[in-house]
């Protein structure tokens, strides 16, 4: 498992402190836990909401995450045997992006960047369909037709955005 927890490590980069193989998970394929004395996922929230932050306290908000995998898992041992054969492969990249950000999600923590999330989970729901690149490009250009006509929203007129600036102005 030594491989498979450096490859993981090497994808995630600074998003994680290290990977870790555990004998306590039972379910899940792996979970994000935080050091003793680190912040929990509550905490972290609590602190990202306070009014009076800075960008400075950023890098003290975020909590040195262990990812712990669970080896009788059959996830984990299928991510094993696809590293072990190719681990620049694409879908090792995503399987793991994949695991960590549930990891996340179920450990309480927000995601950084839901839209790449979701990306990837269509991208698997694709491949596990056996849908191909070129179909989905079709049915994303047939599906920007009806949006077309579409009225615009009321702050992109012109005229409602300065009668509303107008009708703020008579309020102070």
């Amino acid at each position: 498992m030594e491989q498979l927890c450096k490859t993981i490590k090497e994808i995630l980069g600074d998003k994680i402190e290290k990977v870790e193989v555990s004998q306590r998970i039972v379910d899940s394929p792996c979970c994000l836990v935080t050091g003793e004395y680190g912040w929990s996922a509550y905490m972290e929230r609590i602190m990202k909401a306070q009014a009076l932050r800075d960008n400075s306290m950023s890098t003290y908000m975020v909590s040195k995450k262990t990812m712990e995998i669970n080896p009788s898992h059959p996830f984990i041992k299928e991510l094993r045997r696809r590293v072990d054969n190719d681990k620049s492969d694409k879908t090792v990249k995503d399987i793991v992006w994949l695991l960590f950000e549930t990891a996340l999600l179920t450990s309480g923590f927000n995601l950084d960047e839901p839209t790449s999330f979701a990306t990837r989970i269509h991208r698997m729901i694709r491949l596990g369909m056996g849908i191909e690149e070129s179909s989905n490009s079709e049915s994303s250009s047939s599906s920007s037709t009806p949006h077309d006509d579409m009225p615009p929203l009321e702050s992109d007129t012109p005229a409602q955005s300065t009668e509303s600036i107008s009708n703020m102005e008579e309020v102070d």
